[in-house]
């Protein structure tokens, strides 16, 4: 994302839910957590470079994703697609593997993103959007699907690796100490060595590159895709 918004693309990010469910902290409580994840969302897309106010967040219950109105939840994500209308949709892999069976939520998520952009092509699917809303309908080109088992795509994020880390160092409720006993966003220097220590070991590396892994797909304008 980083290198995206350095060549002047324009970043938008939607999440689903709040992340109020995943801790171990036993003195958490839904809304403590809620606040914590937000803020620890928007200090790493700081470092990246995105706006605040280029982040939304959808509000749904953590873990609870796919037992949502699916209808309601899919006409929300069109209506982002309409409104930002974007030549390149991330989103997790809907294909097989651990996140698929282990992260309802990623796998609720990964679907979802599928159906939106499916139906965003439609003028007819949630055509009051179009009637009512002054939207349009849109049709996603290019796609990037991450956390996939089949990755097609390596991009070589080198030069941003250390921005990546200090991102990743910002999520000290769900990569650091913060996990099991959340004590506030500063870290002690062994706490920050031991956290920085783990986000670097799953770094993923290529021919000697640190590399993002994705599956690309590239859609048709008829509406098929290969």
């Amino acid at each position: 994302m980083a290198m995206l918004k350095d060549h002047g693309n324009e970043i938008w990010i939607v999440i689903l839910t709040t992340g109020n469910v995943g801790t171990q902290d036993p003195k958490l409580s839904r809304n403590d957590l809620a606040r914590i994840r937000r803020e620890e969302e928007l200090a790493a897309l700081k470092e990246l470079g995105i706006p605040e106010d280029h982040y939304i967040n959808l509000g749904y219950d953590d873990g609870m994703l796919e037992f949502q109105d699916r209808k309601e939840v899919v006409a929300e994500l069109v209506r982002k697609i309409r409104q930002y209308r974007p030549d390149v949709l991330l989103a997790f892999d809907t294909g097989p593997g651990y996140m698929r069976w282990h992260k309802s939520d990623h796998r609720a998520a990964a679907f979802l993103a599928a159906d939106a952009t499916r139906a965003a092509m439609w003028r007819l699917l949630f055509e009051g959007q179009i009637l009512q809303e002054g939207l349009e309908a849109h049709q996603i080109p290019e796609f990037l699907f991450f956390d996939t088992p089949e990755p097609n795509t390596w991009v070589d994020v080198s030069p941003y690796i250390e921005q990546k880390v200090r991102a990743g160092m910002k999520y000290v409720s769900q990569w650091g100490p913060g996990w099991k006993e959340y004590k506030g966003p500063h870290l002690s220097a062994e706490e920050a060595k031991a956290m920085e220590q783990r986000i670097r070991a799953r770094l993923r590396t290529r021919d000697g590159k640190f590399v993002e892994a994705f599956r690309y797909y590239k859609g048709l304008p008829d509406g098929m895709g290969k």
